[in-house]
């Protein structure tokens, strides 16, 4: 290096110079148009895209990006029957409407959709605070009907602080404890007082999770490891596989970031449901005897298997529910 006042500071200066005539004709070539529009700098900042979009909202279903659908709250708006048949993949017609089970799809309205909606059940989702995904496809449910079921906690259209789940929008989750340490989660429907209970899933994914929290709350045999199938096979077991607890009483299926529901890949047909009497309502009249529980035919997860129901599916025999 030379002393100062050599030629090195001219040469520093007339690359100054240089640089600022270049950033000088970098930004004339990228003026905003007149119109208003905005293009980039090469120098800004470029947002990449969000993981999780915002949802591309349908008819039934709030579609998500790169990821599977997500229902949305309209699907949840139908009575209770359907929607109890809905969650298992069956009763779609055109569009994923639900239809009722009896009623013939006419033809070519599969061939408009392009594709089978009415064979896609629906996956239960649980969003854990550390970013874990616990999945499990629903199997078994139960339907209430209301004011006039004798087995429904809304029966006599009666209202309280505990079953308000039941009178809001169709996707509200209705969460309450039983026996003072089990909880069961049910998701109202179209109806005053009506909601679906869910009482059973096959489990997808995250299942070493839901083993760990089952352990947790176990009170007998907490030694044994459960099989897969135990996860889950009852509206408790799910809920404890889930961590689903009073908290989530009342919030909305279709919004919430925590739990959700999201349809399955199509299958190859329609999934034969069975349709049973309702589990532990004796208590109920003639009321417990009515075929409101619906199940999928020869699955291993369900909690309770009606054989002489299954029989009567076999023979064709009409279930009663229909007439409802």
């Amino acid at each position: 290096m030379g002393p100062p006042g050599s030629r090195a500071p001219l040469g520093q200066l007339s690359r100054r110079m240089g640089q600022k005539k270049q950033r000088l004709l970098t930004a004339k070539r990228h003026q905003a148009p007149p119109d208003g529009a905005q293009i980039s700098s090469s120098k800004e900042p470029r947002m990449a895209p969000p993981m999780t979009p915002g949802p591309q909202r349908s008819i039934y279903f709030s579609s998500l990006k790169g990821h599977p659908a997500r229902l949305g709250s309209e699907f949840f708006d139908q009575p209770a029957v359907p929607l109890a048949r809905a969650f298992l993949g069956q009763g779609r017609g055109p569009g994923g409407v639900p239809r009722a089970v009896s009623s013939a799809v006419r033809p070519g309205d599969e061939a408009q959709e392009g594709r089978t909606l009415r064979t896609r059940h629906s996956v239960l989702v649980r969003h854990l605070g550390d970013g874990t995904e616990l999945r499990g496809r629903i199997v078994e449910t139960e339907a209430y009907l209301g004011p006039e079921d004798q087995a429904a906690h809304s029966r006599g259209g009666r209202q309280t602080p505990r079953n308000r789940g039941m009178f809001m929008r169709p996707g509200t989750l209705y969460v309450y404890l039983i026996y003072g340490m089990y909880f069961c989660m049910n998701v109202s429907s179209r109806g005053d007082g009506a909601c679906v209970l869910l009482r059973a899933l096959e489990p997808l994914g995250g299942l070493e999770v839901m083993r760990q929290l089952r352990h947790t709350v176990r009170k007998g045999a907490a030694s044994r490891a459960l099989k897969d199938r135990e996860l889950c096979s009852g509206p408790s077991k799910l809920c404890q596989a889930l961590a689903i607890d009073k908290s989530f009483d009342q919030r909305d299926l279709a919004t919430d970031e925590a739990v959700w529901l999201e349809r399955g890949p199509s299958g190859s047909g329609e999934p034969a449901v069975v349709a049973a009497a309702r589990v532990g309502i004796g208590h109920a009249g003639e009321w417990a005897q009515k075929p409101l529980r619906f199940y999928i035919q020869g699955s291993p997860w369900v909690s309770v298997v009606d054989r002489a129901a299954e029989r009567d599916a076999q023979a064709g025999h009409r279930p009663a529910h229909e007439e409802f």
